[in-house]
């Protein structure tokens, strides 16, 4: 049984997240992907995840794991030249993958136990571990220090934008967990349990299964 003290709060924030998507994430989402032409939504989506790797070379530091930051390090470097500063990918056609991690995991690499079972208003589900690795994660980006005003923020508008664009594309899968589901929010708390504790390595998911939460990006 999963670990859920906050059951009644999270509820609350479930149903709050649910609103969220009707009014505002749904309908964006599918107009963001019947408007927006395919590649340039995988463009605003490379360069979102472009601009995402420097964070993640921090964790691998952290975590002790020279090699993919290295890596990472690398990926960053030829999709921001050659990439034409990450819109598109030359990095995959050379077989140079990302090495996908956050503070959340960082944390679990520390001997952190992952704690309660959260879901947070927007972000969506989470646990306490990761709730924190959320936070510290808005810091340990260097570019978020580097970059002038604007352009530090042309990152999160592309994120954003990457979000609705995975909301679009997966709508009818989301829709299925999220309003024909008996009960959504105990099938959402599954899902991402499952799937992050199997990024993690702490267990493998009974079925494959698509985590609306964590398309790309976690949350709303």
């Amino acid at each position: 049984m999963p670990f859920d003290p906050f059951e009644d709060r999270n509820r609350n924030n479930h149903d709050v997240n649910l609103t969220l998507d009707k009014a505002f994430v749904r309908p964006a989402g599918n107009g963001y992907v019947t408007v927006i032409p395919r590649p340039v939504r995988k463009g605003i989506s490379n360069f979102s995840s472009n601009l995402s790797l420097p964070g993640m070379v921090v964790n691998n530091l952290l975590q002790g794991r020279i090699g993919e930051a290295g890596q990472n390090t690398l990926r960053f470097t030829l999709n921001t030249t050659l990439g034409i500063g990450g819109v598109f990918d030359p990095s995959t056609e050379l077989k140079l993958h990302e090495a996908e991690t956050d503070f959340g995991e960082t944390l679990h690499v520390w001997g952190v136990p992952e704690g309660a079972y959260v879901e947070l208003p927007v972000v969506g589900p989470s646990t306490e571990r990761d709730a924190v690795g959320k936070v510290v994660d808005l810091f340990t980006n260097p570019l978020s220090y580097r970059l002038p005003s604007p352009e530090k923020y042309y990152g999160t508008g592309a994120a954003v934008a990457a979000r609705l664009g995975d909301r679009g594309e997966y709508s009818d899968t989301v829709d299925s967990l999220l309003y024909d589901s008996a009960d959504s929010y105990a099938q959402a708390r599954l899902l991402y349990l499952q799937n992050r504790r199997f990024e993690l390595g702490e267990e493998v998911p009974e079925r494959a299964e698509i985590d609306p939460f964590a398309l790309d990006t976690e949350g709303f």
